[in-house]
């Protein structure tokens, strides 16, 4: 009788441990920067941007709701991209490495983390080179060979870069079957059904948005003119933009905006950046909540607001956004 006694309370808290309405995920990275470390995932209200205390060994635990699947960032201090993993409900996911090597951190805790984590290691080189075009290439192949197998959509959603060329990612997204592709990874980075009517152009008072090296950020778009710029590495010509948008009146707010989920390169493409230069992520995508009355279809994007927050350019020609827009000689 002791011995079924001690097995149920054995299996009570094996189920208390994670339960079916949270995912847990235990952590230990080593050589963290500081005792805290950030947990980035898109919840039912909005982003969830938590932070999360990690004691003298690197270990942590995350908990968090994702009635479907998700893909949980965990950034640490400044910012920087450590692990990302996919979650639902029910899920007990293992983070494990050193913060301080290269691809030295690995995930897992189901087949499809695992599976990811083997992709991720297959590939290495093409994943710490600069230049993403080969790995987009080994995405598009295994995207073509494996349409039945979820991963196909989280390569997709979370590793894939070149976003210009929208048409092909849904083309390459189509060719998955339905049960592998989740709406709750791809929603955001769906059109909204052509209307066949020009919608009339929305107005944003705010936008909460990642900040570099800091939490999550509430922009106000009243009180002056604003000019929001998306974009997704590599981007060849960010020298000649930046200079272009330096010859803006200094009364012009300018939102520099990385528009994907890694934001590993995200730190390299601005590192020449003018001193002072604020720049921001939407870690869902070009189509994360706060801007997608922008009605975004491709990278790089534009918009322009006026000193009340009304929209009075979206498009991706940027002469025709700063043409609404004072010049410093103006």
């Amino acid at each position: 009788m002791k011995k079924i006694y001690l097995l149920m309370l054995l299996m009570a808290a094996v189920l208390a441990s994670c339960s079916s309405d949270e995912f847990k995920i235990d952590g230990n990275i080593a050589n963290l920067d500081s005792p805290a470390v950030r947990v980035i995932f898109p919840g039912d209200s909005g982003i969830v941007d938590e932070t999360i205390q990690v004691d003298e060994k690197g270990r942590f635990t995350i908990k968090g709701n994702a009635p479907q699947p998700v893909i949980v960032n965990v950034l640490d201090k400044l910012g920087r991209a450590l692990a990302t993993v996919v979650a639902v409900n029910g899920d007990h996911l293992k983070v494990k490495g050193d913060a301080g090597k290269a691809n030295g951190i690995k995930t897992g805790g189901n087949r499809l983390n695992e599976e990811w984590q083997l992709f991720r290691d297959e590939h290495a080189a093409f994943y710490g080179d600069p230049n993403p075009s080969r790995q987009d290439a080994a995405i598009e192949k295994y995207v073509r060979e494996h349409p039945k197998d979820m991963l196909s959509t989280v390569l997709l959603m979370a590793d894939y870069s070149d976003y210009s060329d929208r048409k092909k990612i849904e083309q390459m997204l189509n060719g998955i079957e339905v049960t592998a592709r989740p709406e709750s990874l791809v929603k955001t980075f769906k059109n909204d059904p052509a209307s066949g009517k020009k919608k009339p152009l929305p107005r944003l008072t705010t936008l909460t948005l990642l900040k570099h090296n800091s939490r999550f950020e509430e922009i106000k778009l009243t009180g002056h003119a604003t000019l929001i710029s998306m974009w997704a590495p590599p981007q060849d010509d960010r020298p000649q933009l930046i200079n272009k948008l330096n010859t803006l009146d200094a009364g012009v707010h300018i939102i520099d905006i990385l528009a994907v989920s890694d934001s590993l390169r995200w730190h390299h493409s601005i590192a020449a950046d003018p001193k002072g230069w604020q720049h921001y992520w939407a870690p869902g995508g070009p189509m994360e909540q706060g801007i997608q009355a922008l009605g975004v279809t491709t990278l790089p994007w534009f918009a322009v607001t006026d000193s009340t927050g009304l929209v009075t350019y979206s498009g991706p020609d940027l002469g025709a956004a700063l043409k609404l827009l004072p010049a410093a000689n103006d």
